[in-house]
């Protein structure tokens, strides 16, 4: 029997080669998953980068994608996460007219949901918000009679509450790829 949906986190540690999303999106897409979020970015580590993709699927689907991208070369160690094991947050950029500004209530908006104002334009002015997704949707949707100009949010960026660091799975590997090398 199925599963419910779960929200989950998947880390994956690779080399930095060309092609490499595509080559991971590759995997969700057969398998008709659709990635609610994406980031990339470098890690501790040099030359080793981190794919942060957010999805909501069954565990038994889940364990099959993980499965495949662990067989990818170059990707060199991947994790899947639920929402209580991990430590995220999302970051959003809202615009707005700047004739908007001489309004106590929207910096009152700003004050109240933990935001600032990054920058005073003669014509407009952007504003920023880190939070859960829910927090950056609760400040748009109070924006909105300001009349948001444009709105951008990222994607997920997290890091997990239990777990080694990178740096001692890397040792790991090497030291069993050289112990296997040398049977």
């Amino acid at each position: 029997m199925e599963t419910k949906n779960k929200t989950f986190t998947v880390s994956i540690f690779t080399e930095n080669t060309i092609g490499m999303l595509n080559r991971i999106t590759i995997i969700f897409t057969r398998r008709h998953l659709n990635i609610d979020s994406i980031t990339a970015s470098e890690t501790e580590v040099k030359n080793v980068h981190r794919y942060t993709i957010v999805l909501k699927t069954s565990e038994s689907k889940i364990d099959k994608v993980i499965g495949q991208i662990d067989k990818l070369i170059d990707v060199l160690r991947v994790f899947v996460h639920e929402d209580n094991e991990v430590i995220h947050q999302e970051m959003a950029l809202y615009k707005i007219k700047t004739t908007e500004l001489k309004s106590n209530n929207i910096e009152q908006v700003v004050r109240e949901n933990n935001a600032k104002v990054l920058t005073v334009d003669s014509d407009y002015i952007v504003i920023e918000k880190t939070g859960h997704k829910i927090e950056t949707q609760i400040l748009f949707e109070k924006l909105k009679p300001f009349g948001v100009l444009e709105f951008a949010c990222s994607g997920r960026v997290a890091v997990t509450k239990p777990m080694k660091e990178l740096s001692t799975y890397l040792k790991d590997l090497e030291c069993n790829l050289k112990t296997n090398n040398t049977i």
